[in-house]
């Protein structure tokens, strides 16, 4: 970063300016003195080091570092191909160790401080910051397909992965590279430590999983250099870690319940936390939403001098026509109508997201309306894996991330206007927080059957908790259960095919988490 190399005099000068920011602030307890001893005499721990030592990053006499950069190129690469997987794995076992992403910290003092230590990476760009329940990722997605399709080069931050912790770090649509993962952790974990030792002097925890790898994202973004970051919340808004941007645009998708232990029982309680990314003056573009949930985000957008677009009034989907692999659409927004367009993905939440995106990065041109050609590329090259997704076909195996009601319901809902199955056998795990009873609800009317497995994840819930719940819902006659996910897809294929029918005609949906999405992905992709 720009200030890595300074001298003591401009280190100090620096802190003194941070000091000066956070005793503006009431509940502020940083002096410059602590910081400039944690600075300048704290060392780093073994650990630590060596793993900056394996990476060939720690500041030699001159204070220069070598390695690779954050977009992976290497300028000295001395680590082969089985090295670097192994202090891949060792990283990503370091930064799981702490507070899970779930686990809401309601503060942003730990991130606000390495951001400063770090000399405000996340402000040598523009950003596009994305809230909401469902469908964020996906709207992340197209956001940066459009904004690549204009020119721009692009970071994108997202959670939670599929199937590696690399997919949330994007660079122009690519995960980081296994040496630019681990480059940007080196770059920011010793002053990670440095807010680590603070926090500690305070009583207070380290900072979380998230938390370390949105400060590591932000830092990337601006080494690579990137012209505009793409961020979606890890949950809620407010505290979120993410929310030390001043974003142009703020984008609120649907929201709904889930994580109610952490956001609030309500959805007026979870649209209050997720108002909270909304900065002064910016551009607001919103999802159809509850009456209740549309009435607090005008109120936070009129204190906040914001402009609001919602879906049904300045943006409009004016028409949509499904067809083979994706859907053709036109959408109205205040600069232009867009007719035609290929969206190479399934379902109507997909073509809300997409005008969502389209609206968002039209506010992020001061807007004027894209050009036609951009819109074709940018929707054309659109993916959204994990979220409808078929990975098989003969029968059809089907993956979706839908883990809340709301989204089971869209699945519910894409699964009957795309797919003209005669026979359809779920495969269902979920985490222990979440409503398991509403999900399968939801999802009961549309099939046959259904077959619940686990997943390795501490969260999840018991395999025979789950069948329980799942009996009570079908009708136990209906309920398999297959703890391995392998047996539990093949269960579900040989189900699916029991009424004789035309492989084309039965299909498999696995659905309840974005672990198990990844999970059934690499079973099946072998990727």
């Amino acid at each position: 970063m720009s200030n890595r190399g300074a001298e003591d005099g401009e280190l100090a000068q620096f802190l003194e300016q941070l000091d000066a920011q956070v005793e503006a602030q009431s509940e502020a307890e940083v002096s410059s003195e602590d910081l400039v001893a944690e600075v300048m005499n704290r060392d780093v721990s073994a650990g630590m080091r060596e793993v900056l030592s394996e990476l060939h990053m720690l500041p030699d006499d001159d204070g220069a570092a070598g390695g690779p950069g954050a977009d992976g190129q290497a300028a000295e690469q001395d680590l082969d191909a089985t090295q670097t997987a192994a202090l891949m794995r060792r990283v990503e076992k370091d930064i799981i160790a702490r507070a899970p992403e779930h686990q809401v910290q309601p503060s942003l003092e730990r991130v606000q401080l390495a951001m400063h230590i770090l000399g405000d990476p996340q402000h040598a760009y523009r950003s596009i910051h994305l809230t909401g329940t469902n469908g964020k990722t996906s709207t992340s997605r197209m956001i940066d397909s459009l904004l690549q399709a204009s020119g721009r080069r692009v970071g994108r931050f997202t959670s939670p992965h599929l199937n590696t912790i690399r997919e949330r770090i994007c660079l122009n649509g690519e995960p980081l590279s296994e040496e630019g993962f681990l480059a940007a952790y080196a770059d920011v974990a010793p002053y990670l430590e440095m807010v680590d030792a603070h926090s500690a002097q305070h009583d207070g925890p380290r900072m979380s999983f998230f938390e370390v790898l949105t400060t590591m994202a932000y830092a990337a973004f601006a080494d690579a250099p990137v012209d505009v970051a793409v961020m979606e919340v890890g949950m809620g808004g407010q505290w979120d870690a993410t929310n030390v941007i001043d974003a142009d645009v703020a984008v609120i998708t649907p929201i709904a319940k889930d994580h109610e232990k952490w956001l609030g029982a309500t959805v007026e309680e979870i649209a209050r936390e997720k108002v909270g990314i909304i900065k002064p003056g910016a551009v607001v573009v919103s999802a159809v939403q509850e009456p209740s949930v549309e009435a607090i985000i005008r109120k936070a957008c009129e204190e906040k001098g914001a402009t609001l677009r919602m879906l049904g009034e300045e943006i409009d989907l004016v028409s949509r026509q499904v067809g083979v692999g994706g859907q053709l659409i036109s959408v109205r927004t205040p600069a232009a109508t867009y007719e035609d367009i290929a969206l190479p993905l399934l379902g109507v939440h997909q073509a809300t997201n997409a005008a969502l995106a389209l609206a968002a990065v039209e506010a992020f041109n001061s807007g004027r309306a894209l050009e036609g050609n951009i819109v074709e590329e940018g929707f054309g090259a659109a993916t959204s894996p994990g979220r409808l997704e078929v990975v098989r076909s003969s029968p059809s195996i089907i993956v979706d991330a839908a883990h809340n009601p709301h989204g089971a319901a869209a699945l519910v809902a894409a699964v009957e206007e795309s797919f003209d199955y005669s026979t359809i056998v779920g495969v269902y795990s979920a985490m222990a927080d979440k409503n398991v009873e509403a999900v399968l609800a939801e999802v009961e009317p549309l099939l046959d059957e259904i077959v619940i497995t686990g997943m390795d994840s501490p969260r999840a819930m018991s395999v025979e908790e789950l069948t329980s719940i799942a009996a009570d819902v079908f009708g136990a006659e209906r309920v398999w259960s297959e703890p391995a996910l392998l047996d539990a897809i093949d269960r579900a294929v040989e189900r699916s095919e029991i009424a004789g029918d035309p492989a084309a005609s039965s299909g498999v949906v696995v659905f309840g988490s974005v672990v198990l999405a990844g999970a059934a992905r690499a079973l099946v992709l072998g990727k």
